[in-house]
């Protein structure tokens, strides 16, 4: 498997990561969303092409693991076959496109998303780890989510195009949203963003066509478990839920999924009941971040998520607990987080994974007791 050592990009299903429990193939819904039949499909295809494992991630796709060299082929023409895979592996490469979740058929979030994804050829080749985002509902949504390209509400109710990391962005329409984003993707590619690799990180001062004052709109309050306009919201304890268990779930209720980026996902048009593997209230193990840690990964040299859950009803506000300094289970700040180094934990305040720590080099039994006592 020498061919899927290489690390530092963002996996897709036809470019999948090696991990501790073999291949990673990520895969990204279409408005990140799945018919019934859809998932069922992919479970299927998890459960025989691999561990039967499936995470939700930070960007709203599903990542199925444990895949081999011989398994992987035939798991992504089963998710080519079910519409989850583009035929085009660099359209597929393209598509890491963020959606706020209640969106409505018909409306301006889904009018543009649909439009992207139909224009991704017209994109120039961007850093893997490159995404969008469409939050252009009556408030926004995705501002704490990881992208690089926002269309977003604004603050007056006008639609406005930001480059992420900067406070203000340019005034849009639904007509114009596309184009502009298009084209604010290739001035990136040619004032060497590529370089930066993310938006954020790049320097460079925007041209005058991409420049505004158009603030974002104050965001909504924060999407939880249970009824929901659109159906309802069940959470997945660190994003993790088995095949088996999600299809039983689906096959049950006969509904279309929606994904989201806070390891939440909505069951379209059913009422709120009890699942396995899910959760329907606002439990404390919903708070905590963490990776897959050791020995899945093996980048890490800790194990993450039991700690995680030990620790999750003793902490107030966010805990993020990282296998490694990557920090892969959250991108911003955390009140507490525990890095893992050499087999054991930094921990830091108010920081990113890899931060600078208050205290090092400690065990699990240690960080229970020192966080326990906070």
């Amino acid at each position: 498997m020498s061919e899927f050592v290489v690390k530092g990009w963002c996996p897709d299903a036809w470019r999948p990561m090696m991990a501790g429990d073999g291949l990673l193939v990520r895969v990204r819904p279409p408005l990140a969303r799945l018919e019934a039949h859809q998932v069922e499909g992919l479970c299927e295809a998890a459960n025989a092409h691999g561990n039967g494992q499936i995470d939700l991630t930070a960007r709203a796709n599903l990542q199925l693991r444990g895949a081999t060299e011989r398994s992987w082929p035939p798991m992504v023409e089963a998710l080519r076959a079910l519409g989850l895979v583009d035929p085009d592996p660099v359209r597929e490469a393209r598509g890491a496109i963020l959606i706020n979740p209640d969106w409505r058929e018909g409306d301006d979030s889904h009018g543009i998303a649909t439009e992207l994804r139909a224009r991704l050829t017209d994109l120039p080749d961007l850093p893997s780890k490159i995404g969008f985002a469409i939050d252009a509902g009556p408030t926004p949504m995705l501002m704490e989510a990881p992208a690089d390209f926002r269309i977003e509400r604004g603050a007056d109710g006008d639609l406005l195009l930001r480059a992420d990391g900067r406070a203000a962005g340019m005034r849009i329409t639904r007509r114009t949203a596309a184009d502009a984003l298009i084209r604010l993707a290739h001035w990136f590619v040619e004032s060497e963003g590529a370089a930066a690799g993310r938006m954020a990180r790049h320097a460079a001062d925007l041209p005058d066509w991409a420049s505004g004052d158009a603030v974002p709109g104050e965001g909504g309050p924060p999407m939880r478990p249970g009824a929901h306009p659109v159906g309802a919201v069940y959470g997945l304890p660190f994003g993790r839920i088995g095949a088996s268990a999600l299809a039983t779930f689906v096959r049950s209720q006969g509904c279309a999924v929606r994904l989201t980026p806070w390891r939440l996902l909505i069951a379209e048009g059913v009422a709120p009941r009890p699942a396995t593997g899910m959760v329907l209230d606002d439990a404390p193990i919903l708070h905590v971040d963490a990776c897959v840690g050791a020995p899945a990964c093996p980048q890490a040299s800790v194990e993450t998520r039991d700690l995680a859950a030990r620790l999750a009803p003793s902490i107030e506000g966010r805990l993020h607990v990282s296998g490694c300094a990557k920090g892969c289970a959250r991108a911003r700040a955390a009140d507490w987080v525990l890095t893992g180094r050499e087999g054991a934990f930094d921990l830091a305040r108010h920081a990113r994974a890899g931060a600078a720590p208050l205290h090092t080099g400690l065990s699990p039994e240690r960080a229970v007791a020192l966080l326990g006592a906070c």
